[in-house]
């Protein structure tokens, strides 16, 4: 995983995993109303919780 790299800011763990916002979280564009938009992946902290990164899993539906 990626994620290695990261140091919590929060309480300076190195350990993150990723989950998903699940239901109807997906982000649409603002200007695109027919769009399904993209899942959001969060990375989080292991020890402490804190979200370090959030991003979109389809960043073209947003060009």
């Amino acid at each position: 995983m990626e994620n290695d790299k990261l140091t919590c800011k929060s309480c300076g763990g190195d350990s993150f995993g990723e989950g998903k916002l699940d239901g109807y979280s997906a982000l649409q564009p603002v200007d695109k109303i027919f769009s399904n938009g993209s899942p959001i992946i969060c990375t989080v902290c292991l020890n402490c919780g804190e979200i370090s990164s959030i991003k979109v899993t389809k960043p073209h539906k947003f060009k």
